[in-house]
């Protein structure tokens, strides 16, 4: 018998190592973002501050990677300074950055935190992540008729076009219900 030819040894690309290699490298970095750190109402009278995380990054991957995220970097690089994100939990945007340095989100993360996700990458223009984090959703929620106008309202108002057909999907199997129970 013929013996099996074996495909030569073709090394990694090692860019993408020393891309990802960056995240987070604080020394290379030229621009901190400084995430969470809000005053938050716990009741009326006392409002509790939550801990900001820093997060270092550099400005010509953000550019190529996230032009909505950069422009709030400004044109200058002064790490001194860092950039407040107000609106994103910094686990939320430790995945954001993680992604723009060519990592990819964990399963497991991605299922738990789905819709910030979502409302992260449509807020900082990160359209490829905003697909993934949407085709998780959808293929993770357990519709329902009293959810189903909540996740239909949401997939219009985040124009997420997978959970919406998920959603109608949803509805055209349980159209007599449906109709019985919603105006």
């Amino acid at each position: 018998p013929p013996t099996p030819i074996h495909p030569p040894f073709i090394p990694e690309n090692p860019s993408c190592k020393i891309i990802q290699g960056m995240f987070m490298n604080g020394e290379s970095a030229d621009i901190v973002f400084e995430v969470g750190g809000q005053q938050s109402k716990s009741n009326a009278r006392k409002k509790a501050k939550t801990l900001s995380v820093t997060f270092p990054a550099h400005r010509l991957i953000l550019k190529e990677c996230s032009p909505t995220l950069a422009e709030l970097c400004g044109s200058e690089g002064d790490k001194s300074t860092p950039i407040p994100i107000p609106d994103v939990s910094p686990d939320v945007f430790h995945h954001l950055l993680f992604h723009l340095y060519g990592g990819k989100v964990a399963d497991d993360d991605m299922k738990s935190h789905a819709k910030e996700i979502i409302d992260a990458a449509d807020r900082y223009g990160v359209v490829d992540l905003k697909l993934a984090a949407e085709a998780c959703l959808a293929k993770t929620t357990t519709f329902s008729v009293e959810n189903l106008m909540d996740h239909l309202l949401y997939a219009d108002s985040k124009n997420c076009a997978l959970l919406k057909e998920a959603a109608m999907d949803f509805m055209l199997e349980n159209k007599v219900e449906i109709l019985e129970k919603i105006s």
